[in-house]
């Protein structure tokens, strides 16, 4: 009987998925190929970790940074596909040295940055790096990029970085559209140039039609709230200007949804799990929004201390494979004010879906199965619980609990 239940699952999980689900691919040699098309280097959302959530400017040195990437190796997210180390702002001085190089700061990061990205290599992972193309960092210390392109890029290039978070932040008499798109255009070319097989992710705040033409990702919206901001939040009004909760930021990044595909993504800013303010329904279906919407999967928390609910909903590898399935960017194909259905194709013919509750109060949620192209009895196979919930004919009603979801495989 166990063994019958056994092949039962395995046929269940070959149908939902084609194949049976495995750790993604991850040890691509950090050895560099010359000359690579800067789309190869996203022909599926990238994943990794970013600090600023957590940590901002001011708590972030070296140590924490190799304590990280260590965690990340012993516990588990570089096995399910969390490659990149991502150090945001706080690593730089306040000033720019001789000829307009960087200067990591001089007392957090005292051994320099090239030996963060060796430390990352040694260990299978990549490091990248926020910088600003302006004049002035977020925080108006004169270190930006302008007019010291080519020697910032170098700079990169030499230390080993395979990452540059581009945030538009400050330009001294204040930026325009052509001036914007000069100067993003200029790093592209550059970086382009360099050899080096180095991601680039425009944080300009909005979509623009040129972002996917040298990127392979761009963010679509202003700043996620999370830890660093005082709390995330997973559908109402913020107090503080420009920080913004899950469901808006989701909101905005369905509006670039077909410009996304195999070469570029929309990033709709970084995740929000762990003990950042949500509660664990919120963060389930704050994962499964970003999976669904094909996002790069960049958490904010601490992998140095999850709890095991956490890594139960960030190590999900049905939610990742939906991620990182290159079909599409998901969309919101249903909505009903307070409920709504979130959809994206898969490449072997099934649709991942997610029924969500936005309300304080219980609600059903109905799915004709035909809006999402199935004429016959389907399976529906639960990501979560990671069982099957029956075979449905026509539609699918569910009743959810308040802010909450439900993330779900629809399949032949």
């Amino acid at each position: 009987m166990k063994n019958r239940l056994k092949q039962y699952k395995r046929a269940l999980l070959t149908s939902l998925f084609g194949i049976l689900i495995v750790a993604i691919p991850l040890e691509k040699s950090c050895a560099q190929s010359a000359n690579k098309d800067i789309k190869d280097l996203g022909l599926t959302p990238p994943m990794g970790w970013n600090s600023w959530n957590w940590f901002g400017k001011r708590d972030i040195n070296d140590k924490v940074v190799r304590e990280v990437i260590d965690a990340m190796t012993t516990e588990g997210l570089k096995n399910a596909g969390y490659t990149y180390v991502i150090i945001d702002g706080g690593w730089r001085d306040k000033k720019l040295g001789p000829n307009g190089k960087l200067l990591p700061h001089p007392v957090k990061f005292p051994n320099g940055i090239k030996v963060l990205a060796d430390y990352a290599h040694s260990k299978g992972l990549k490091l990248g790096l926020h910088t600003v193309p302006g004049t002035q960092d977020c925080g108006g210390d004169p270190v930006g990029g302008y007019g010291n392109e080519e020697v910032q890029i170098k700079q990169f290039v030499d230390w080993g970085i395979d990452f540059i978070k581009l945030d538009k932040c400050k330009f001294s008499g204040g930026w325009n559209e052509e001036l914007l798109k000069d100067i993003y255009l200029k790093w592209g070319d550059i970086i382009k140039r360099s050899n080096r097989d180095i991601i680039l992710n425009i944080s300009a705040y909005e979509f623009r039609d040129w972002n996917p033409k040298i990127s392979q990702m761009s963010r679509t919206t202003y700043d996620i709230a999370a830890k660093i901001t005082g709390g995330a939040s997973f559908d109402y009004v913020e107090k503080v200007k420009n920080f913004l909760s899950v469901m808006a930021i989701a909101e905005q990044n369905n509006q670039s949804a077909k410009y996304a595909g195999p070469g570029y993504w929309n990033d709709p800013d970084m995740l929000v799990t762990g003990e950042q303010g949500l509660t664990l329904e919120e963060q389930k279906s704050h994962f499964a929004l970003w999976c669904i919407m094909s996002s790069p999967l960049f958490l904010g928390n601490d992998p140095r201390q999850m709890t095991m609910n956490e890594k139960d909903i960030i190590l999900n590898k049905f939610a990742i494979q939906i991620n990182q399935d290159p079909t599409e960017q998901g969309t919101l194909i249903k909505d009903n004010g307070d409920t709504e259905i979130w959809a994206k194709k898969l490449k072997n013919g099934n649709v991942a879906v997610l029924f969500l509750n936005r309300s304080d109060s219980v609600n059903d949620i109905e799915l004709d199965l035909a809006s999402i192209g199935f004429s016959s009895k389907v399976r529906i196979f639960d990501v979560y619980e990671k069982k099957d919930l029956g075979r449905f004919s026509k539609s699918v009603s569910k009743k959810l609990k308040s802010r909450s979801g439900l993330f779900v495989i629809v399949g032949k």
